[in-house]
């Protein structure tokens, strides 16, 4: 059992969209105090004047570790970074909160996994729909369906400005159906508790703006054991379509959950990161028919009173961080849940490039 009475000291590594909201939550909450802010670039001093100036700020993550000696790292950065800086971490007896991927590959993601483990520090990784209120629900509505499920999401993102940049760099190092479809697949993995037993997956290289062994647009497909399917697609780019964008839906022998984004499903929020977890509405079908074959009831509408904005779902991600710490979670299931999607999403890149079934053993 970690002290309670002090404030967690956190070094914020990674400024950018993430990072940003993620110390604007050390920064808002109690219990927590930010102790460096880190980046290459010049985002650390514009996170800074946000945050009134006070911040030691650093270019070396070795560096700001030995001078700040952090109780915790806050990892925002590249995913190409995620794994030496995640191993630096735990190495200087530091917990870790780290966006996801954990790493840039499955063995990385278990070499992170392993390295938390050894050093007996808290691994939490940002899967930030696991903290929304409606996506829980979603997920635990899912449950009343029956077997086998059949599950459709996507998640495309017509980008310019600062977005596609956003995109053309995060496709340095990861296709979007990795970077991207981990949340998804961790929500299907979630919904029906089954192993997967294979995938397949498209993908097309839609610019020459990006490295030329990777896709701008990307579409896999999952079977289960239990029988369940599922697929997801992403795109990102200036030339992405913005018709049926925001897909989230499954259904079962008993009906269907579906969730209704009416606002945020609208014309030009594609690429607006506050959308993307906006829910608005969940839609409950039932399959019963009556005598004459007609639906026995009518749909269920589920509207949450309790819908977080972006902002808010970061401050309940590290109140979970900070909870896992003080209470001593046993977070080797949730280490083991983002490795398994990584793996899977993986997979579905091996499928894009080699063109065939991926199999799990």
């Amino acid at each position: 059992m970690e002290n309670q009475s002090k404030s967690l000291r956190v070094l914020v590594v990674g400024c950018g969209n993430m990072g940003s909201s993620h110390a604007i939550a050390y920064h808002t909450l109690t219990r927590f105090e930010i102790c460096g802010l880190v980046s290459k670039g010049k985002s650390k001093e514009k996170l800074n004047d946000k945050l009134g100036g006070k911040y030691p700020l650093f270019d070396d993550v070795d560096k700001a570790i030995s001078e700040t000696k952090p109780d915790a790292v806050c990892i925002s950065t590249y995913p190409d970074t995620h794994e030496s800086y995640a191993v630096k971490a735990f190495e200087n007896r530091c917990h870790v909160f780290i966006e996801k991927p954990v790493a840039d590959s499955v063995e990385g993601a278990e070499r992170v996994v392993a390295a938390s483990k050894k050093a007996n520090k808290k691994l939490v990784v940002g899967y930030i729909l696991r903290h929304h209120p409606s996506w829980e629900k979603f997920i635990e509505l899912s449950g009343q369906l029956g077997k086998p499920l059949v599950m459709r999401m996507n998640l495309n993102q017509q980008s310019d400005g600062a977005m596609w940049t956003l995109h053309r760099n995060l496709m340095g190092s990861l296709s979007p159906i990795v970077d991207c479809g981990v949340h998804y697949i961790d929500v299907m993995c979630q919904m029906t508790r089954s192993k997967p037993t294979q995938v397949y997956a498209i993908g097309a290289r839609l610019t020459e703006e990006i490295p030329a062994g990777n896709y701008n647009y990307g579409q896999l497909q999952i079977r289960f054991e239990d029988g369940s399917v599922g697929w997801y697609e992403a795109g990102w780019g200036p030339m992405v379509s913005e018709t049926a964008f925001f897909v989230k839906d499954v259904f079962g022998p008993k009906g269907s959950v579906s969730i209704v984004a009416k606002d945020a499903g609208g014309e030009g929020k594609s690429s607006s990161i506050e959308s993307h977890t906006k829910t608005e509405s969940i839609r409950f079908h039932h399959a019963d028919l009556d005598k004459d074959e007609k639906f026995a009831r009518a749909d269920t509408w589920i509207n949450l009173e309790d819908e977080p904005d972006h902002q808010e779902l970061c401050n309940r991600e590290q109140r979970y961080f900070l909870k896992s710490i003080n209470d001593d979670l046993d977070l080797s299931a949730h280490g083991e849940d983002a490795v398994n999607s990584l793996r899977i999403a993986f997979a579905c890149d091996e499928s894009v490039r080699t063109g065939k079934v991926v199999y799990f053993t």
